[in-house]
């Protein structure tokens, strides 16, 4: 099993990156998230889970090993295989999923494309104490109900910057994320990971 990896950084694309390691290009999919953090030709050190099926090998890269940790348990549940445990931490922070499993919000889970009540339902059954104890509620409420102009503005402005890295112009990154916010919800107004998520929509049905 490879648990980690530390290399150059050679090609960011918007679901993955290509980690030079000592010559070896490695394929690595992330979340926007994360790989919105990495830029060309810094030496970054990614924690990995490799995923072995029957025709393929795929390597999944993280910032953390509790996202790792998250992942890997994400793919017990009946029904949820890497790439849709991928796409929750790319709308959830590891915390956030503990929190919604431990509450039973069936409503944050269902945030994520491809997961239905059952689907939610049946996470929240089947990762019942496997996922550890989130943070206090009153805690982590507290930072994601920052509204305000002036708040949501920051927050924009840091999607767009992400954005940046990933080499789309500041114009055409603007744009995206404003259309995104414009469509999501109120309470998904200050949730980087979403807006992000839903700007890279945008960009991406603008291509042709």
């Amino acid at each position: 099993m490879i648990a980690s990896l530390t290399g150059t950084v050679a090609m960011i694309r918007l679901d993955s990156a290509i980690i030079n390691v000592g010559g070896v290009g490695y394929l690595v999919l992330a979340t926007p998230t994360t790989l919105s953090s990495w830029r060309v030709d810094e030496t970054v050190t990614v924690a990995t889970s490799l995923v072995v099926r029957e025709d393929s090998m795929t390597m999944f890269g993280f910032a953390e090993d509790d996202e790792r940790a998250v992942f890997e348990t994400l793919q017990t549940v009946s029904g949820i295989g890497p790439r849709l445990a991928l796409a929750m931490l790319a709308v959830h922070t590891p915390d956030q999923l503990r929190r919604a499993v431990a509450t039973e919000d069936l409503a944050a889970l269902q945030r994520v494309p491809g997961v239905g009540r059952k689907s939610a339902q049946r996470l929240v059954l089947e990762l019942a104490g496997k996922l550890g104890e989130p943070q206090r509620l009153g805690e982590s409420m507290g930072a994601a109900t920052s509204t305000g102009a002036a708040g949501q503005a920051s927050i924009a402005a840091a999607v767009a910057e992400a954005l940046l890295g990933l080499g789309w112009p500041i114009k055409a990154a603007e744009a995206a994320v404003a259309e995104a916010i414009a469509a999501l919800p109120e309470e998904s107004h200050t949730d980087r990971a979403v807006i992000l998520r839903d700007a890279l929509r945008v960009l991406g049905g603008n291509r042709g």
